[in-house]
C-alpha cells in the first residue's frame, strides 16, 4: 500500500541524511471530508448579507426617529457603550466657529499704539517743537526727522488716557494723529 523510495549514496556520511532523501508516497487515498472553498466577491461588488442580518436591517428601517431613539439607548445600556460626542460633517464644521466668534465678548483693548500719519507744513516749527517736549532725549535735529519722516509710530504701547493726551496734544500743533 505504502511505498517509501530511498536514494541511496555512495557516501556512507549521507546515510545520516535519510530522512531528508527519503520520499513517502501515499499509494491509495484516505476518505477525508474535503470542504469546498468558496471564492471571495471583489471589492468593488455589494458583498452577500447573511439573511438574519437583511433581517434586522429592513426591521430598523421602519422604525420611526422616537423608536431608534430607544433603541440606541437600549443598545448603549446593554453593550455598556459610552456615548460619543456626535461629530458634525461637511459644512457643519465651518459654520461652527463663525458662531462662537461672535458669541464671545470682544476684548476690550488696554493697550494702544499712537502715530503721526502727516501733518500742516505751515504748523511744521510748532509741531517739531511739541515733539521734542514730548518724546524725551529729542533734541530739535532728531525731532525735526522724527517729523518729516512721517507716517511714524510717536509712543507705542500706552494706556488709552495717556494715548488720547498724546493726541490731542499733537492735533493742536496740526498734526493728524490715528490711535490703534
Amino acid at each position: 500500500m505504502h511505498s517509501i523510495r530511498i536514494s541511496l549514496r555512495s557516501c556512507p556520511k549521507h546515510w545520516r541524511c535519510f530522512s531528508r532523501s527519503s520520499v513517502v508516497t501515499q499509494t491509495e487515498p484516505q476518505a477525508a471530508p474535503v470542504e469546498k472553498l468558496t471564492i471571495p466577491p471583489p471589492s468593488d461588488a455589494d458583498k452577500p448579507i447573511s439573511p438574519k442580518i437583511e433581517k434586522l436591517v429592513t426591521e430598523i428601517s421602519q422604525l420611526n426617529l422616537l423608536e431608534v431613539s430607544e433603541l440606541s439607548g437600549a443598545l448603549k445600556k446593554r453593550l455598556n457603550l459610552p456615548d460619543a460626542p456626535v461629530m458634525p460633517m461637511g459644512g457643519f464644521a465651518a459654520a461652527a466657529p463663525a458662531e462662537e466668534e461672535e458669541e464671545a465678548p470682544k476684548a476690550v483693548k488696554s493697550i494702544f499704539t499712537v502715530k503721526l500719519m502727516k501733518y500742516d507744513e505751515k504748523q511744521k516749527v510748532a509741531l517739531i517743537k511739541e515733539i521734542k517736549g514730548l518724546l524725551e532725549g529729542m533734541n530739535l535735529v532728531q525731532a525735526k526727522k522724527f517729523v518729516e519722516s512721517a507716517p511714524t509710530v510717536v509712543k507705542a504701547d500706552i494706556a488709552k488716557d495717556e494715548a488720547d493726551k498724546l493726541k490731542a496734544a499733537i492735533e493742536k500743533v496740526g498734526g493728524v494723529v490715528e490711535v490703534e
